[in-house]
């Protein structure tokens, strides 16, 4: 029975889980609240950070797990994409006790664990599936056929759909992270109080920089006074238009593809509006949806151990001469 620990470093969370026979026994993360003050994530202060929480979480998550450094059979690490600095941090300690222990290194996608994160519990689901993948980094519909088969279909042309959140969040003055207060202040709000243009990508692909353009026009000549009174409705018409922008090209890859399997990942996948227009498109068109946990959603490390189960079971592992790839790609 192959037992895993996995490290996920990718950005500000520091996260460690352990997977036995694709069975999770433990995922523990820590979060960095140093980068609030600083309206966005500060690469210097995230590798310190996680230099200053590897070892306490993963120390946890194998107590947790009831599992000794000594019954591991690899380590698991995310190699890309991310800060590089953060992500040197998670691969060096990996590297470290993998030698150490004389086992096999797994360097994990970051992107394609958030896809797999649907195998961590049921209901999981079945191949092929289409799933569209949010988050402050990447907002991408893929076709997934296998664990390790996973054709982009569509993509953002440049920035993704959470930047975008946390981007018009700032220009109302909320503080970082902002996506999740614009969906906290978007339930009391009237989505059709405001109007914002959507850019029309051709094929499956996404365009943000657009929207944030004339959101920031609309604030222009808008008193301070004006945003308090009207917050609610403002958030509310933000949210509904980006998540009116996934669904559209969501609808879309389904008639083009047939597939209504249909799931989605990444930190975004978290916003209650998003859930909530996945859930009525799925009723309405009788598709087959999964949503993962909150707690799956964001950066975690069960979802690297997931993907590094599959790696495993290939016998897909890296070398001591792996390097960080701050752009991986699928």
């Amino acid at each position: 029975m192959p037992i895993i620990l996995a490290i996920e470093s990718s950005c500000d969370e520091t996260s460690a889980a352990v997977i036995a026979d694709g069975q999770l026994l433990s995922n523990i993360t820590a979060t960095q609240a140093v980068h609030t003050q600083y309206g966005g994530v500060v690469p210097e202060l995230a590798s310190r950070a996680h230099q200053q929480n590897v070892v306490p979480v993963v120390a946890e998550a194998l107590r947790v797990a009831g599992i000794s450094k000594q019954q591991l059979s690899a380590v698991a690490f995310t190699q890309g994409p991310g800060l590089l600095g953060a992500l040197l941090v998670g691969s060096s300690f990996a590297k470290s006790l993998a030698l150490g222990l004389n086992i096999p290194l797994l360097g994990v996608n970051h992107i394609q664990a958030h896809i797999l994160s649907h195998f961590i519990e049921e209901p999981r689901p079945k191949f092929p599936f289409l799933c569209l993948t949010v988050s402050g980094g990447h907002t991408q519909i893929v076709q997934v056929n296998a664990p390790s088969d996973i054709k982009i279909l569509g993509e953002t042309q440049d920035d993704a759909v959470g930047e975008a959140f946390d981007k018009t969040a700032k220009l109302i003055g909320l503080p970082y992270p902002g996506g999740p207060l614009i969906d906290r202040y978007a339930k009391d709000g009237n989505p059709k109080a405001f109007a914002f243009p959507v850019v029309e990508m051709q094929h499956l692909d996404f365009s943000f920089s657009g929207i944030k353009t004339a959101f920031m026009y609309f604030l222009k000549d808008k008193s301070a006074e004006f945003i308090a009174e009207n917050r609610n409705d403002i958030c509310a018409s933000v949210q509904y238009t980006l998540v009116e922008i996934l669904m559209r090209k969501l609808r879309k890859a389904v008639r083009e593809t047939g597939i209504t399997e249909v799931a989605i990942a990444g930190g975004v996948s978290a916003n209650s509006g998003l859930r909530n227009a996945l859930t009525a498109e799925a009723e309405k068109r009788h598709w087959n949806i999964y949503v993962p946990r909150f707690e799956y959603c964001t950066d975690n490390a069960a979802m690297i151990a997931m993907t590094a189960h599959f790696l495993y079971q290939e016998n897909k592992t890296v070398g001591q001469n792996a390097s960080p790839m701050p752009r991986m790609t699928l």
